[in-house]
């Protein structure tokens, strides 16, 4: 496990709007927080500890922040904040720049300067998003470049945006699988990711490390597997068809992984039909439906290639998990 939820209802009402005031100020940095809602503040954040990258999903209530002069002297841990909205609208006054924020947008800010900020809802909602903490050591390219970027909304649904966005709307629901070393792996990618991010709107990709381009089209392919699973036709040539790159690059970038695209392909696969199978409110599927769901439309096949990586048949896999009486946790 590497995330943590944290849930204001879980406390007294009285003590709900001081808590995030602390809670935010300790994970994401000193603001001044007020709020229309301060009497009963409904919100949740969800933790996702990377090593030095931080991710916070979190929903709330409209509010407005501010990061006043005197809490930048008196506190900057010199970290850039990326923030995707889910949902909702956000503006965002930070140095010379005003912008009003919407969903599906990015947008960059920092510690180490002033800005005034205010989040609104959509009606009988909540303001739900992604927020990155990373290290401004961890981008391998000039403050000014980066710094250019401040206070601009930039697209999260086409190209590297796309790439990015998806990346982070997975991180949180498959943390429950991740183990604890698996943390520093992950923030190593999206810090590669996020600097490949701003590269691009920045347009200084040539000081951009090769590795870390490179693994930042890793981390986007992943991604694009994940989102295909379900699809009998996924191959290696779809993939690099998708990715603009030659089917020979493609197998070069999983060399390091130690698999080939096609067997990364029939694990996660696998992996997939694993968790179903052991999931009690899926009970009622068979197990043949499970797999072609999954991309594995046949029967022998599958069973022979499940029982080879997990070391138990699909249907004793199956029985073993309603013995245990444990749902498998999406």
């Amino acid at each position: 496990m590497i995330e943590t939820v944290l849930r204001s209802e879980d406390l007294p009402v009285a003590d709900r709007f001081e808590w995030w005031r602390e809670l935010t100020s300790h994970t994401l940095m000193p603001t001044e927080i007020t709020s229309d809602h301060a009497d009963d503040f409904r919100a949740c954040i969800r933790q996702l500890d990377l090593g030095a990258v931080q991710v916070s999903v979190l929903s709330y209530p409209s509010l407005r922040s501010r990061r006043t002069p005197a809490l930048v002297r008196r506190s900057d841990p010199e970290l850039y904040h990326l923030a995707l909205t889910l949902s909702g609208r956000q503006s965002i006054s930070h140095g010379r720049r005003d912008a009003l924020v919407g969903v599906g947008d990015l947008l960059l800010y920092d510690t180490s300067h002033p800005c005034d900020a205010s989040a609104f809802p959509d009606a009988g909602g909540a303001v739900e998003g992604i927020v990155v903490n990373v290290p401004r050591a961890a981008i391998p390219f000039s403050a000014a470049k980066v710094d250019s970027l401040f206070g601009l909304p930039l697209p999260g649904s086409t190209g590297m945006g796309a790439l990015l966005s998806q990346f982070l709307t997975r991180l949180e629901p498959e943390s429950d699988s991740c183990r604890a070393q698996d943390a520093m792996r992950l923030g190593s990618v999206t810090a590669d990711l996020i600097t490949a991010f701003l590269a691009h709107h920045a347009d200084t990709e040539d000081g951009v490390p090769p590795e870390s381009r490179q693994q930042a089209l890793t981390a986007g392919i992943h991604s694009f597997i994940e989102r295909n699973l379900g699809d009998p036709e996924l191959s290696p040539a779809a993939v690099a068809a998708c990715h603009h790159i030659s089917v020979r690059y493609l197998h070069r970038l999983f060399q390091p992984q130690g698999v080939t695209v096609s067997e990364w392909i029939r694990q996660r696969r696998l992996e997939r039909c694993r968790r179903d199978l052991a999931d009690l409110r899926l009970s009622d599927k068979s197990i043949g439906s499970i797999a072609a769901r999954w991309g594995l439309p046949e029967p022998t096949s599958f069973s022979r290639a499940f029982k080879t990586l997990y070391g138990v048949t699909p249907r004793d896999h199956r029985q073993q998990s309603r013995h245990r009486g444990m749902p498998t946790v999406r």
